[in-house]
């Protein structure tokens, strides 16, 4: 009886051994497990990644990356000169499986400058690969290395002095996807978060040097996501609809700064924390740390525009870490009802607050030479001052804050405007037929740049085309 008890055990065993083997994984670790086939890697620029590995079996990973040094814009007027994996900040987004072996070719321009080097957190051994890819430029330099862990890495410059090439924009992410893939999703979006360090301070116009001062202070002129101000923003948005699942895979560059990652009006079903396996649910805002990742996970439940920003606050609405998310479909009111009503409320005692004020002197800013060139101007101080409240196309906010975009009161009377941005509003207006009851404050804007903000709303949305000067604001400060 025990040898047939014992012949059974002993035939189970080969069956399930014999059926691992066909799937040539499951008893292999990871970097055990074969490779027959290659195929070369499948790169995409941010906000898109590539295709998802699904079932596909380990493979010889082909990834060429070129590094380039170019010249690019870091908002309207002010141009930087960023060195790119692949030419964009991020660099381009690499996605392997656990059990890849990865034969990486750096491959410097012979137009650039400078060595380079690529120091990948996926990798284990000797700098991350960063010992074996130090390139000049016009060369190439090749290694390979297997993937062992499942997870979402940054890999970055590590050439010396290492914090100037991460925060002139040489950092990515490599995704890991562990044997049989993510769990699929609707839609999938690449974002990473960096710092930058200018000679200029914030919106000063030109060419603008990186500044190693700053840096080794922390003191960045701007925080962006995907190496620009507005590059998730207006036409560049993300977009969904409702009832799709979004993947966010969201790095942080650095090289100084921590990120505290928030969707203004979502909740993350599920946060992979830093990247890893652990996943926490329901979460508000997520920590990512300078040289790491998160994924982020969530359905989308309800129409609008939803604003992906660093909470740290003041680097989303002035120094440009602010994103869209633009999703389409029907309303559901059982989640979100909209304004019900606008109710009159008085507190006991209170009096009439007023806004408080400042005498500070504001800088002027360099005069436009062009209507063209104002209307330039005008639309970076928009975006710095005003976006916030008018969003990108002038629309405002649905029962909060009135639309610019072909606004009957914008359009009756310019002074009138000017004053509101001179001195604030408070109380109710009537615009297009419908009532606002805001607060407006007192904008802390030279009258050079009030000009020029003020003639980019009238030349935009549909509005009258009306050019305001310095000189109309300096009559409306002084009472004319």
């Amino acid at each position: 009886m025990k040898t047939i008890y014992f012949s059974i055990i002993l035939t189970f065993f080969l069956i399930v051994t014999s059926c691992s083997n066909k799937k040539g994984e499951t008893n292999d670790t990871p970097q055990n497990i074969p490779v027959t086939t290659e195929m070369e890697a499948e790169l995409t620029a941010p906000p898109y990644v590539p295709t998802p590995v699904g079932r596909r079996k380990a493979t010889k990973l082909i990834v060429k990356m070129e590094i380039l040094e170019k010249e690019s814009e870091m908002t309207d007027g002010v141009s930087y000169v960023y060195w790119t994996f692949g030419g964009t900040v991020p660099g381009s987004f690499i996605r392997t499986r656990v059990g890849d072996e990865v034969e990486f070719h750096l491959q410097n321009h012979p137009d650039n400058k400078l060595p380079h080097n690529i120091d990948l957190h996926a990798v284990t051994g000797p700098g991350g690969g960063a010992t074996s890819s130090f390139v000049a430029p016009g060369h190439e330099k090749v290694f390979s290395f297997k993937t062992l862990n499942p997870g979402l890495y940054v890999y970055h410059c590590a050439t010396a002095p290492v914090g100037m090439h991460i925060a002139n924009g040489m950092y990515g992410l490599i995704l890991v996807e562990p044997a049989g893939g993510l769990p699929p999703v609707d839609k999938e979006y690449y974002i990473m978060q960096g710092d930058f360090y200018t000679k200029g301070k914030n919106g000063e116009r030109g060419l603008q040097p990186f500044d190693m001062q700053k840096a080794v202070e922390e003191n960045a002129d701007y925080v962006v996501f995907n190496g620009k101000v507005g590059s998730l923003t207006g036409d560049n948005a993300i977009t969904a609809k409702v009832g799709e699942t979004v993947r966010l895979f969201v790095g942080n560059g650095g090289p100084g700064l921590v990120s505290s990652f928030h969707v203004i009006g979502e909740i993350f079903d599920k946060v992979y924390i830093e990247g890893g396996t652990s996943v926490n649910q329901y979460v508000q805002t997520t920590m990512i740390p300078a040289g790491g990742a998160a994924i982020i996970e969530f359905r989308v439940d309800v129409p609008g525009t939803f604003i992906l920003v660093d909470h740290s606050i003041f680097r989303a609405f002035n120094k440009g870490a602010l994103g869209m998310l633009k999703v389409e479909g029907p309303e559901d009111k059982k989640i979100y009802s909209g304004e019900i009503r606008d109710d009159i409320y008085h507190p006991e005692g209170g009096g009439i607050q007023e806004m408080p004020t400042s005498k500070d002197v504001v800088s002027a800013p360099a005069s436009a030479k062009s209507l063209e060139e104002q209307i330039q101007f005008g639309k970076q101080t928009y975006m710095q001052t005003c976006f916030a409240c008018h969003q990108s196309e002038g629309q405002g906010v649905p029962n909060v804050f009135p639309p610019l975009a072909k606004s009957d009161y914008l359009n009756a009377n310019v002074n009138r405007s000017i004053g509101i941005v001179l001195n604030g509003l408070s109380g109710e207006i009537t615009v297009n037929g419908k009532q606002y009851n805001s607060v407006m404050t007192k904008q802390m804007l030279s009258s050079e740049e009030i000009a020029n903000v003020l003639t980019y709303v009238y030349n935009s949305w549909g509005n009258s085309n009306k050019v305001v000067t310095k000189e109309m604001v300096e009559n409306v400060k002084n009472g004319h």
